[in-house]
């Protein structure tokens, strides 16, 4: 702590800069409050000052003129709006607490020293010229997070500035009121770090700024190379630094970087709605948050029924137990059909198929084939062999076009066409005369023969008895009356061969799985290399082809060769990708996210310890396929080993489950020991977690979580807790629960990824439902949810992955 002296001078500065933001806050409020009104009442009085007339060019120029002078107005009026309200909205954000952080630095070239506070927003002083608060993402302000007392630098634009930091201070306020101040020699120091930690779990992630440590500051201003890849222990802050990161890029960037140019793949979901908060907190926009079975389905999902990981995963881990030769191959499967493997396979088949083996699928109109599949493979290979594949398509699209259009112009004299129109309604007959007279009149020499024409003549006969009239306005209204009915006929045709569904994707695909000899796939990819289950692999994937399903591990290579075939869909407005849970992405899907987003960097967040899905990449080994993606000069590995979310003694016991897990470094924060509770029988379970989830509560903990292997399991004992008197609060969580809340939650295992609780209960921790090595990730991540609790629950035999640990890092009790 400081003196009692230097607390008076803090207490008084804290009040200047709480005054200053008071006025300007006071200032802006009319300000605000009035361009707000302004806009609307402008909206509303857009056309009123807007004069529309279309009679001459002249006049139409006039009015486009008038309408994009206004629209200027009405632009300039909402920017100056926006920009106000973002001013305001950060100085109240500011005003409980204006700045966490301190340092006193003096530079060494001009020996000009200078006090500077650090908070979550910039503010001046009221001439304009001076800083009382600098944002956490200005240059200087890396000083705090990277430095000690002592020597230190900080880069600008201009280059490194030297000097020597004199203080470093830390600062806890609340409503404007000093509640605590330290000197530090350390990035953060622990009095601080300690009450962060020690609060309980929210409903959503808040902002860290006040507590970023050195290494998560490297993640956050890293801005040079393309591809930076975070391996972090559980809880170690990667996600919240991550979403710092994002702020960060959207502040250094502002003039050129938009938040909708900044894309996040998430895990689930409710994990959108659980970090949602954060960039607002710093007052940015939201970046776009999605997750990549999303982007499979908006692609895929309107003619294709789409596995998601989650059924994907439970199917691995439920039947798991059968040990039968079905199972084994699917997940041969999984594994081929994401590896860097099949993705070479694909792209050669992609010229395999240049010279043969494309599927069409016939142009059926009116219960007759009109265009065969076989016409349709004679023209697409009787374009040049040196166009590639997509070209190809995109030439055949237009013949096909064209053909239509030769076939429609046809089409107008057939019967049909006369019967659809014995039954038009009169308005329909009207809109045709109509624009039978616009014709004329849209050439005016034509229309002025007209009016001569009929002034002469009285109407459009000939001078002979029984000539045909010179404008038979008759046969021309039903002329275009009958092209209408043809083209509306047409029409949904010409959409589908737009959108290239002349092409059969289905046979494509499953063309590739049909060759259960190797020799004969090789041909087709130009490798042998399957996997030993090769044909029952066969059998599986085209019964899901033939039903118009897909695995999860056949989507993203489907719609892969779609693009091939079809020609890449890219996103060149997004410039940042950012990846949660990276280690649960397979190669090949990280390889179509860099061709989607030709133009952006790429942030990838994981923990290899956490890689319960059977097609994770190793995000951190030397050679590893992401760091492939963009080479080792433009990827940067950084490794968080220091676990922040559980107390000490619950990290103690989690890294002792991990091959490897003696890197981990726990905070110094300690709680109870996690407890095994062994039962004498499942049904005693559901009693004693209603027992405990109340002694729980009792101690304050309102986030609880009752972490279950299997959705099936979930379902089961949320059903059980809710007949032993423990359903107050009690919230099933399924792959479609969107939002993330607070109170008791029954939750699959791989739902809980990357979220954090107060407390855990493990509901079965036997050895009949965690043995197999495969699963211990899957264990490791369930227990490390928990922040200051956690309780294992086992019927029987305790998972052997707590019976290989040191009894003394848990307590047991019994039922």
């Amino acid at each position: 702590m400081i003196s009692e002296n230097d607390w008076k001078q803090e207490q008084a500065r804290l009040n200047e800069v709480t005054g200053t933001l008071q006025a300007k806050i006071a200032e802006l409020e009319p300000e605000v409050s009035g361009l707000r009104n302004q806009v609307t009442d402008f909206r509303k009085k857009f056309w009123e000052d807007v004069t529309v007339n279309t009679s001459t060019f002249d006049d139409f120029e006039e009015t486009l003129y008038s309408i994009r002078q206004q629209e200027a107005l009405l632009n300039e009026r909402e920017r100056s709006h926006r920009a106000r309200l973002q001013r305001y909205n950060n100085m109240k954000r500011m005003l409980p607490s204006p700045y966490f952080g301190r340092i006193d630095y003096e530079e060494k070239v001009l020996g000009l020293s200078e006090q500077i506070y650090i908070g979550v927003s910039s503010l001046v002083d009221e001439d304009g010229l001076s800083f009382l608060v600098y944002d956490w993402r200005t240059p200087i302000a890396s000083m705090y997070y990277d430095h000690s007392p002592g020597p230190a630098s900080y880069a600008t634009p201009g280059g490194q500035i030297d000097g020597e930091m004199l203080l470093k201070r830390q600062y806890q306020i609340r409503d404007g009121e000093l509640r605590s101040v330290f000197d530090t020699s350390v990035t953060i120091g622990d009095e601080l770090l300690q009450q962060a930690l020690g609060k309980g779990a929210d409903a959503q992630m808040k902002s860290i700024v006040a507590t970023i440590q050195k290494e998560q500051n490297a993640i956050i201003r890293d801005d040079q190379n393309r591809m930076l890849i975070v391996q972090g222990a559980a809880g170690s802050g990667k996600t919240s630094a991550a979403l710092q990161r994002a702020a960060y890029l959207l502040y250094k960037h502002r003039d050129r970087l938009r938040a909708d140019q900044i894309v996040l793949f998430s895990p689930n979901p409710m994990f959108n709605s659980y970090v949602s908060t954060v960039l607002p907190e710093l007052g940015e926009e939201n970046m776009q948050q999605t997750t990549f079975q999303e982007y499979l389905a908006h692609w895929l999902g309107s003619s294709m029924q789409l596995e998601d990981p989650f059924d994907q995963i439970e199917y691995v881990l439920t039947a798991a137990g059968d040990g039968s030769s079905a199972y084994e191959a699917r997940l041969q499967g999984i594994r081929y059909k994401a590896s860097e493997s099949f993705l070479r396979a694909l792209q050669h088949y992609a010229t395999w198929l240049c010279m043969k083996g494309m599927q069409f699928s016939g142009i059926r109109y009116r219960d007759r084939e009109i265009i065969s599949a076989e016409q349709m493979a004679a023209q697409f290979y009787s374009y040049d062999s040196s166009i590639r594949l997509a070209n190809r398509a995109l030439l055949l699209r237009d013949w096909l076009l064209e053909q239509l259009t030769t076939l429609e112009r046809a089409e107008r004299a057939a019967d049909w066409v006369q019967d659809d129109l014995d039954y038009l309604d009169v308005e329909q007959y009207e809109e045709a005369h109509k624009a039978v007279l616009k014709k004329y009149e849209r050439d005016e020499a034509v229309f002025d023969f007209t009016q001569s024409y009929i002034d002469q003549y009285g109407d459009f006969r000939g001078t002979e008895a029984g000539e045909g009239n010179a404008f038979d306005f008759a046969d021309q209204e039903e002329e275009l009356l009958r092209r209408t009915i043809v083209k509306a006929s047409f029409e949904p045709l010409r959409r589908e061969v737009r959108r290239f569904k002349f092409i059969d994707f289905v046979r494509l695909y499953g063309q590739l799985f049909s060759k259960e000899e190797a020799y004969e796939y090789a041909e087709m990819t130009g490798t042998a290399e399957v996997p030993e289950k090769w044909a029952e692999i066969c059998e599986q994937t085209l019964a899901k082809l033939d039903a118009s399903e897909l695995f999860y591990e056949d989507a993203t290579p489907y719609l892969y060769l779609k693009e091939l075939v079809e020609g890449v869909r890219t996103n060149t407005d997004v410039r940042h990708v950012f990846v949660d849970e990276g280690q649960d992405y397979s190669p090949f899907q990280y390889a179509f996210l860099k061709q989607l987003f030709p133009r952006a960097r790429m942030t990838v967040l994981g923990d290899f310890g956490q890689a319960i899905f059977v097609q994770s990449t190793n995000l951190h080994e030397a050679g590893s396929p992401l760091a492939r993606i963009y080479g080792a000069d433009e990827t940067r590995l950084i490794r968080l080993v220091r676990s922040y979310r559980s107390t000490l003694e619950i990290v103690e016991l989690t890294k002792a489950m991990l091959p490897g897990g003696t890197d981990i470094v726990p905070f110094e924060r300690r709680g109870g020991k996690p407890q095994l509770v062994q039962l004498g029988g499942s049904e005693v379970r559901a009693g004693r977690i209603a027992s405990d989830l109340a002694e729980l509560r009792a101690e304050g903990f309102d986030s609880i979580a009752v972490i279950t292997k299997t959705a099936a399991e979930a379902r089961e004992a949320h059903a059980a807790l809710a007949g032993a008197a423990a359903s107050d609060g009690l919230r099933l969580i399924t792959k479609e629960t969107l939002t993330f809340e607070k109170g008791v939650a029954v939750i699959p295992a791989y739902l809980a990824k990357g979220v954090e609780f107060d407390a855990v209960l493990v509901y079965d921790a036997s050895a009949a439902t965690y043995s197999r090595e495969s699963e211990r990730k899957l264990f490791y991540t369930v227990c490390t949810r928990a922040m200051h609790r956690l309780r294992l629950y086992s019927v029987g035999d305790v998972t052997p992955y707590m019976g290989e640990l040191n009894a003394s890092l848990y307590e047991v009790s019994g039922s």
